[in-house]
């Protein structure tokens, strides 16, 4: 069934249709059938005016007992309906071990449905990927009010909405969007703020958490907002920055037991996401995810994490090995790459530029709230809260659209390459090998067995 938006929208029932896939490794015989469960969810607002939204059918089935490095072909639908998709594939990530990793892995956040994001897609399609990382800001339905009308700066264009809208279609018209990639080539998600949506009773995320499906169970977390899975020798970590990270907290506690339970002789790779980036060096977002930092860093620096993917900031950079801010050669390597299409345009003021260091009263995150971002206390910018030159742990930064693609060789290589969308074309705008030296960055070793998404 279709969505609905308006004043007097009636809800589709999910349990008039079954979620059903057909699959095999043989696309003339389907002969495996799986199950699974339908839903619908809505976007209200209780005010005069405003439209809302329900949802068409939404459908999540989940495949078990397949083989890695494997490919598949699938239909979806409901046969007793005679409602059934075209066939399509896709291919499950390799086995895990130390010399066992996918070819090519994409990397690309903040993308929404512009003229550069299908430029990215296009681009990031070529290259063939296996698996596709999206740091969030998928759609950027909350630049656009319930009635379509839209704004590359929502509290700029609409300052006296009664609460922040949304235009929910924008999700359908990406998911159309994306399906030539995403029907064949699987994607993990972690949120941004623009998926935030809040709506009537003080819900959020009611769209995110409806449309995509997380290994959360899997992974023994309790929330859609944080989870891990491995895709051959790598443990990928994906966190929460709109959720409680202190270290009382769930997600925490879960980040401590996920950590300790990852083998590095199986997978040596340790790689966390999340949206907003702790290291980069724009004025856009400086520093806005500082007390994040203060709680998780420690945590991660400890179990050896080797590079941390980041959005947010509409522009790309990629820091040297850092740790609190020095150079540390056991420290993750922080990539930012929010800059996949957006409607916000592209961050390109730098905070060490003259004139451009933020007030620190208006960097805390608006969201979570918090003040941790002061003045630093040693270094070249002691005394300061920026820099006066491109920071130390700045090892390379462009404000371009673009994706990034992530190769491992080997246990300890791997090749890093960012794909600019320079005048339409492909084309590479940094690169460079990423080597871990676990000779001389020892870590905690695996303490207890858990749960461990793979797929």
């Amino acid at each position: 069934g279709e969505y609905q938006i308006g004043y007097n929208i009636k809800p589709l029932d999910p349990k008039t249709v079954s979620s059903v896939v057909l699959y095999g490794t043989s696309k003339f015989e389907l002969v495996n059938v799986a199950k699974g469960q339908s839903l619908i969810y809505n976007q209200l607002y209780p005010f005069e005016g405003l439209q809302n939204y329900t949802s068409g059918i939404i459908h999540h089935v989940r495949l078990t007992g397949l083989e890695p490095s494997t490919l598949y072909y699938y239909r979806c639908g409901d046969p007793s309906l005679h409602a059934m998709s075209d066939i399509y594939y896709f291919r499950t990530m390799p086995i895990s071990g130390p010399q066992s990793y996918p070819g090519r892995i994409a990397i690309v956040g903040d993308l929404g449905l512009t003229y550069n994001t299908t430029t990215t897609i296009s681009h990031m399609t070529s290259n063939e990927p296996d698996l596709v990382l999206l740091l969030g800001d998928v759609t950027y339905a909350n630049l656009y009010l319930t009635n379509g009308t839209g704004s590359n700066c929502y509290s700029c264009s609409f300052p006296q909405t009664p609460i922040h809208e949304t235009y929910q279609p924008r999700w359908d018209y990406w998911g159309r969007f994306m399906q030539n990639l995403v029907s064949r080539v699987p994607i993990m998600v972690v949120e941004g703020n623009h998926e935030i949506e809040k709506q009537a009773g003080d819900k959020t995320f009611v769209a995110y958490s409806s449309r995509f499906a997380f290994p959360s169970e899997e992974s023994g977390s309790p929330s859609t907002f944080y989870y891990s899975f491995n895709a051959g020798g790598i443990h990928f970590i994906m966190l929460g920055a709109y959720i409680n990270y202190e270290k009382p907290g769930e997600q925490y506690k879960w980040l401590e037991r996920d950590l300790a339970n990852v083998d590095r002789s199986v997978t040596p790779w340790l790689v966390a996401t999340w949206h907003p980036p702790w290291y980069s060096s724009y004025k856009a977002h400086y520093r806005e995810a500082e007390c994040m930092r203060v709680e998780v860093e420690d945590l991660l620096y400890s179990y050896g994490v080797d590079i941390v993917f980041n959005g947010h900031v509409h522009a790309y950079e990629r820091s040297n090995r850092v740790y609190n801010y020095k150079l540390d050669p056991c420290g993750p390597v922080y990539i930012t790459i929010g800059d996949g299409g957006n409607r916000e345009k592209m961050s390109i003021p730098f905070a060490d530029e003259p004139g451009h260091c933020p007030d620190p009263s208006t960097t805390p995150d608006p969201y979570m709230g918090g003040f941790c971002a002061t003045n630093f206390t040693f270094g070249p910018a002691a005394g300061k809260f920026c820099w006066d030159r491109q920071p130390d742990y700045s090892a390379f930064r462009e404000s371009s659209f673009g994706y990034g693609i992530f190769e491992v060789k080997n246990e300890t290589w791997a090749l890093w390459t960012w794909y600019r969308n320079q005048d339409s074309y492909k084309k590479v705008g940094d690169q460079i090998y990423i080597v871990r030296q676990p000779d001389i960055c020892p870590v905690r070793q695996r303490m207890y067995s858990d749960c461990v998404a793979s797929f």
